[in-house]
């Protein structure tokens, strides 16, 4: 079984994907660490993530192990992965496996949760369950400041606003899997809602899709 979370940044999708693996006990990718590491990946190397050359070398060599860099949740890794996203040749790269793991979930698990831009319309359009998870852009805004200042880091709240404004535009604008909801997904608007009522009405449209099983 597969559950595809969709939606822009700072909506609340990661979160909310982390505990429906949980919930279901369901293996869990992030694909957006994925972007994020290749993104970082170029810049370390002194290059520009909105190279297509140095961007598809970045995804080809890109080790999972470096999901677990501390630096990748930052700002700098999220503005360079939208820029290389946009890279036909990094898509293609990363593709095949975010599907391997979506159709043979490490640990022996009975199922999937991704979540990223175009799981349910591109890596896994045969998703039993599919969510876009979204917000507008002055809640997710608040919410990212917020967890920018709670980390330690600077952070000025127009700034921020403006920064998921720009990578809303990109991430909908690229001509390749561009962020949008499945014909099929339900949309989770979490603007009024907390983690826990964002998870409930998540978990209700997960086994309603699948008639009340757990997996």
């Amino acid at each position: 079984m597969i559950i595809a979370v969709d939606g822009p940044a700072a909506s609340g999708k990661g979160t909310l994907a982390r505990r429906l693996a949980e919930r279901f006990a369901f293996a869990y990718l992030d694909t957006g660490l994925l972007y994020r590491a290749v993104g970082l990946a170029v810049l370390r190397q002194g290059g520009d993530p909105a190279d297509p050359a140095a961007a598809a070398a970045a995804a080809r060599r890109l080790d999972l192990d470096a999901l677990d860099d501390p630096a990748l949740r930052g700002d700098e890794a999220g503005n360079a992965a939208s820029k290389v996203a946009a890279i036909p040749a990094v898509r293609a790269a990363l593709l095949e496996l975010q599907r391997g793991f979506a159709r043979t979930p490490p640990g022996g698990k009975k199922g999937a949760v991704l979540d990223g831009r175009d799981i349910g319309t591109v890596i896994c359009p045969e998703a039993e369950v599919k969510l876009f998870v979204t917000a507008s852009p002055e809640a997710r805004a608040r919410r990212r400041h917020k967890e920018l200042l709670a980390r330690g880091l600077d952070s000025i709240y127009a700034r921020v606003l403006q920064d998921l404004r720009e990578r809303d535009a990109r991430d909908a604008a690229r001509a390749v899997a561009p962020l949008k909801p499945a014909p099929d997904a339900c949309v989770l608007d979490t603007s009024a809602l907390d983690a826990d009522q964002a998870f409930e009405a998540a978990v209700r449209q997960v086994l309603a899709k699948t008639g009340g099983r757990e997996g």
